[in-house]
């Protein structure tokens, strides 16, 4: 009767997963309905790259990775900046591309590059970052969240499509217990010990990786990556100015706000809609033109008033209404 048992609720949860269209309608996620119900935003991603780490290219080349791996760092005492300055000190043993803690995405190494996280052959496929441990419910949950969405815009700047590799060793989204299960290289499994201590302990239920992964496609599927073609490697523009207004076109925000040309540097920052106030038909002041080369795409640099001080941001041109 238990085995039956079990097997019936097996069933039930991975229908529910297959079906889901929202966080919330994954009600076996306790994290994931708190993120929902506290609408909790996650960070946006702060450019640190230090020059001093190696730049290899993965296996199918510069800025081809396969997918991405989620770490922990199993240090109950360590701080975000503590972790990243040991990391410098010591990456000829190991580095990651980035780390994250409840208020930040820290990205420390260039993502068009292998990191050393997992040993051959993960290094060579994959972008990796660590999760620093939190202390609280309300930091947990941030946590994740900006985990989750971070992996989501990985996936979206290199192109790749959510997969979760765990049950089966395929796919684009992995823990580094997959990674040492199905491919070798190492014997660690985080972040699991990591997200089901952490479930049990604030939200009175484990916290596990199909659940992460649900998440990761709750913003995937929310976040436009901008319906370009995608790019395998940095995108070379020609620029020219420009002195025009222009509208906030009716489809504005199914873009972004970047600082730069998307793809066209590494380790860009993508700002949302919301944080500077945007509407439908909103004027706004264009300064500059990019195309991209091989695609043809144009992008144009935008600020929200004329004043000589305002803020610039790159928009893809379905943006705009020129």
């Amino acid at each position: 009767m238990k085995k039956i048992s079990t097997v019936l609720a097996g069933l039930v949860a991975f229908l529910a997963m297959g079906t889901a269209t929202s966080i919330h309608a994954n009600a076996a996620s306790a994290v994931n309905d708190y993120i929902e119900s506290e609408n909790i935003t996650p960070a946006q991603v702060t450019s640190s790259v230090w020059s001093g780490f190696p730049k290899y290219k993965y296996r199918n080349g510069v800025g081809k990775p396969e997918g991405i791996v989620i770490h922990e760092t199993a240090n109950n005492s360590s701080t975000i900046y503590n972790e990243i300055a040991y990391m410098k000190s010591n990456y000829q043993n190991a580095f990651v591309h980035s780390f994250v803690d409840a208020s930040r995405i820290i990205n420390i190494a260039n993502t068009n590059y292998l990191s050393w996280g997992v040993g051959y052959p993960g290094n060579s496929r994959f972008i990796q970052f660590e999760q620093v441990r939190v202390h609280s419910k309300s930091a947990f949950a941030h946590e994740v969240a900006n985990a989750a969405w971070y992996t989501a815009q990985l996936l979206h700047q290199y192109g790749l499509t959510p997969n979760r590799a765990d049950y089966d060793g395929k796919g684009t989204v992995w823990s580094h217990r997959a990674v040492a299960k199905y491919l070798g290289g190492s014997d660690h499994t985080d972040p699991v010990s990591y997200y089901a201590a952490s479930g049990r302990n604030w939200f009175g239920q484990t916290y596990t990786m199909a659940q992460f992964y649900t998440l990761v496609k709750q913003y995937y599927n929310n976040g436009s990556s901008d319906t370009e073609p995608a790019a395998s490697s940095l995108d070379a523009v020609t620029y020219s100015d420009v002195n025009t207004t222009s509208m906030l076109s009716g489809s504005y925000s199914k873009y972004k706000l970047y600082n730069h040309v998307k793809n066209a540097y590494a380790n860009m920052k993508s700002y949302s809609w919301s944080s500077v106030g945007a509407k439908v038909g909103q004027t706004v002041y264009v300064n500059k033109k990019g195309v991209k080369d091989k695609q043809g795409t144009t992008w144009y640099r935008i600020t929200f008033s004329n004043s000589s001080s305002a803020k610039n941001y790159w928009v893809y041109g379905p943006a705009l209404d020129l």
